[in-house]
């Protein structure tokens, strides 16, 4: 939520960067705010001119009394004026809300280096990271491949919850977990204090940490008293915990990751995939949080910490990906910023979203009354947040970058740990789909030795 006084101050920069955003429609809106505002600071004036009033009056009554003088008249005066203040007050309360209403719509001033563009179509590419092998066979995707090796059940979830879920079983589950695992020991030795949060909550919340359109395209709702949601992200238990809070300065920064299940309706123009991992509707993440001093330079090397630990991650993964711009017709109204991690596929040899970063400056913490005192001074903090990991999009990136000839999945090395020293996901010898089907004679040293096939550079 942008700040008033820059409204009433500069209307001229806001009313710029609606035009940067290309939302014209919303450039009324800056002289529509202005109005109110101008009419609530009227009322607030009588309000507190009243309450001074009532402050003397109750004096003056006080020393008549003293001076055993008539205070009827000052009475009378004092009784009528309480009512004068309640409908003022009203009026001003009204206006607070009407003017808080619009206020979420203006867009957050953007960063200049944000490229300037209409739709995603629009967003630049800032830097490719690895280069993709050359399979020289056959490329298979994702939803074939865990098919082919028994490790997924697209078919009954279908039917017990419909498109959008999953069953994972076996060694990619294993590998599920292990990804959450890794993801989690990374953020932690990277100085992030980790914290599991509640998968629900209150609306109004969810208000509060996201703009109308993700939350009308994203949430999900439970009708109950009071209204409740389901969370799209760890980001809004994370940054929705110190909601109407004072941060101690000696506090800051504060950096927490979580991971949770999330979940979002996803709504829209690319809709939910008819079976698969790359968009469905609950899916496993590790995220991050940062709430930092309200300064730009402290920010933004924030920034580029967060959005260089998911590359870390990637690259770890041996997975080739790039760094995505966000433009300001694709950036969310609450942003000063975003970067996209994307992920390369070798079927639609392009690349995929894996990872978000962004830069809400004080937008998000103002919209929840989050604040600090520097150096005495009332301040509002600036939030970040990012995603270190979203399982079932890496999922995806393994499947399809580390896929064998033979159908089998190399583990990347980094993971071979939290998978029991497991190598190579792919069919065993006598028709067994997968490793959870080996017999019990089969020797795990036959796996880990399992000839990987080799790839063009």
């Amino acid at each position: 939520m942008i700040d008033m006084k820059l409204i009433r101050e500069n209307p001229g920069l806001v009313k710029e960067n609606i035009k940067k955003k290309f939302q014209n429609d919303k450039l009324k809106l800056v002289d529509e705010i202005r109005k109110l505002d101008e009419d609530w600071r009227k009322l607030k004036y009588e309000e507190d001119s009243l309450r001074s009033e009532r402050n003397k009056v109750s004096q003056k009554i006080n020393e008549l009394k003293k001076a055993g003088k008539n205070a009827g008249k000052e009475i009378k005066s004092a009784k009528e004026i309480p009512g004068k203040i309640e409908k003022i007050e009203e009026k001003r309360k009204w206006l607070e809300e009407k003017i808080r209403g619009l206020q979420i719509e203006i867009p957050n001033i953007i960063s200049e280096n944000v490229p300037l563009g209409k739709s995603d179509k629009e967003n630049v590419v800032e830097k490719i990271i690895g280069k993709p092998d050359k399979l020289v066979f056959p490329v298979k995707s994702h939803v074939e491949l865990a098919e082919d090796l028994g490790l997924v059940d697209f078919d009954s979830s279908a039917r017990v919850a419909g498109t959008g879920f999953y069953y994972l079983e076996g060694d990619l589950a294993l590998l599920n977990a292990a990804l959450v695992n890794y993801a989690r020991d990374v953020m932690v030795s990277k100085g992030f204090k980790y914290v599991e949060t509640p998968i629900l909550l209150r609306e109004e919340i969810i208000d509060k940490v996201t703009d109308l359109n993700d939350k009308q395209q994203q949430i999900y709702l439970v009708d109950d008293e009071p209204k409740m949601a389901l969370i799209g992200t760890s980001e809004h238990s994370l940054i929705g915990r110190f909601v109407d809070r004072e941060i101690s300065e000696k506090e800051l920064p504060i950096k927490q990751t979580s991971y949770s299940m999330c979940f979002r309706k996803e709504i829209g123009a690319h809709g939910i995939d008819e079976k698969g991992l790359f968009r469905t509707h609950q899916f496993n993440k590790i995220e991050m949080i940062v709430i930092c001093e309200p300064d730009l330079k402290v920010s933004e090397k924030f920034f580029k910490e967060m959005q260089s630990i998911t590359i870390e991650i990637f690259k770890s993964l041996e997975i080739p990906i790039r760094v995505l711009r966000i433009c300001s017709g694709d950036l969310g109204n609450l942003k000063y910023e975003q970067v996209d991690i994307e992920a390369y596929s070798p079927r639609k040899k392009g690349y995929f979203e894996v990872g978000s970063c962004s830069n809400l400056t004080e937008a998000q913490a103002r919209k929840l009354g989050i604040f600090t005192r520097i150096k005495g001074e009332r301040k509002t903090p600036h939030t970040l947040n990012n995603t270190a990991i979203a399982t079932s999009r890496a999922l995806v990136a393994i499947m399809e970058n580390h896929q064998q000839e033979d159908g089998s999945i190399k583990i990347p090395k980094v993971l071979w740990k939290y998978m029991g020293g497991k190598r190579l996901i792919g069919r065993i010898p006598g028709g067994h789909k997968n490793l959870s089907e080996a017999p019990k004679d089969f020797s795990k040293k036959s796996l880990l030795g399992a000839k990987i096939i080799k790839r063009e550079k």
